[in-house]
């Protein structure tokens, strides 16, 4: 099966969805405009139930199949945005400042709106669809809320799909791989506490710069002489803040920034051979450092049988040869993982063209992709609850 007929009539509709969603972003689990533009679309459609503030502000319409009874499987798309001024140029750019669809959830919210409506109007399969909308991935953990909230019990939801563009990859063609296709997430932020002093007399300081710089370079030793070159493992320092004035030596220095890795063991140990690394430079130079870690997304595990199921339905919407069976991992993180926790499921990749990349202020969603994205979460609901 190619690209649906109906897809590709809807597309400038879709994208006239997608196109306002651009231009009304909104952040975290603040997306009230948007869920509320969402659940107005699930009852124009005729789902038989929509329900709204599961995980504080997601969206979850059922639509049953004409057949009988049956399972439900789960289609999810994220609604959030991100922090960033938009620099894009495009007449729908975003019309918030500071918050603009850098990610292309706007993307994904209407393509999976356009595929509630195909299938509310053809019901062509035997049990029910779930369509799920959620709030906050972009570091909320709106997915594990959802999950927390009793979404697969309140739907009896049995398998779980997801889907997210990527840049670079060709319109038309999808990617996809059996267990880790993203990376467990982790943040930290670390405080050296030292003696301030005077620049010019540094003797009799205990200068935290200094320290903390070391500190920059010993932590890349967790990837290069820790961990199993053959495991994944990326440990990076995205703040450093220290000092206000050229001639004096700061009391304090901090720095911050994130740990990705693929498997729960190298999470562990990454973290512990942070604290190790920061005890032993505390007690070389006679500082205090302080460790603050917090650890976030889990791993997005794809489960074996759904992997190929998932491949199997891309294939039929865009051909084998245009289906990549074994993607290397990405190491970004998904809240998509904690779904994948609760029920068997997969996530893939979809092709966005030659577009900027995911969170760069230039980045926009390319509508062409809009019917080749409707076209597989068809297939796979008509596919999955085949009678």
């Amino acid at each position: 099966m190619p690209i649906l007929n109906r897809a590709a009539e809807m597309q400038d509709e879709v994208a006239g969805w997608r196109q306002h969603l651009h231009q009304t972003p909104e952040l975290n689990f603040d997306v009230f405009k948007t869920a509320a533009f969402v659940t107005e679309k699930l009852k124009a459609f005729g789902c038989d139930d929509v329900v709204t503030g599961l995980g504080k502000t997601g969206v979850v319409g059922v639509i049953r199949g004409r057949q009988g009874e049956g399972p439900t499987i789960g289609l999810r798309a994220d609604m959030d945005a991100l922090p960033l001024n938009e620099i894009s140029g495009k007449p729908y750019a975003s019309t918030i400042p500071g918050k603009m669809h850098a990610c292309g959830h706007d993307g994904h919210t209407a393509m999976l709106l356009g595929a509630a409506k195909y299938l509310a109007e053809t019901r062509n399969f035997t049990g029910s669809v779930a369509v799920i909308f959620q709030p906050a991935e972009e570091g909320g953990g709106g997915g594990n809320e959802m999950v927390k909230d009793g979404m697969m019990e309140r739907f009896d939801i049995s398998r779980v799909f997801g889907m997210h563009n990527m840049p670079g990859l060709p319109v038309g063609q999808f990617a996809i791989r059996p267990g880790p296709i993203m990376a467990a997430t982790a943040e930290f932020t670390i405080t050296v506490r030292g003696k301030g002093g005077h620049a010019a007399m540094p003797h009799g300081t205990i200068d935290p710069i200094v320290i903390t710089s070391q500190l920059v370079g010993a932590l890349q030793t967790i990837a290069s002489r820790s961990t199993d070159p053959v495991e994944a493992v990326v440990v990076s320092v995205t703040k450093f803040h220290a000092g206000d004035a050229y001639n004096i030596i700061p009391e304090t220095a901090e720095i911050a920034g994130t740990v990705r890795t693929l498997r729960k063991e190298i999470a562990k140990k990454s973290e512990e051979r942070i604290r190790s690394i920061c005890d032993g430079l505390a007690t070389a130079f006679g500082a205090k450092i302080e460790v603050g870690y917090q650890a976030n997304y889990p791993v997005t595990f794809n489960h074996a049988e759904e992997t190929v199921f998932a491949g199997d339905v891309a294939m039929s919407v865009a051909g084998d040869a245009h289906v990549h069976r074994g993607i290397q991992p990405v190491m970004g993180g998904e809240d998509f993982s904690y779904m994948l926790e609760a029920r068997p499921g997969a996530f893939i990749f979809i092709g966005n063209g030659d577009t900027a990349g995911l969170h760069n202020p230039a980045y926009d969603f390319n509508d062409e992709v809009i019917p080749h994205g409707m076209s597989y979460w068809v297939k796979l609901a008509e596919t999955a609850l085949a009678a």
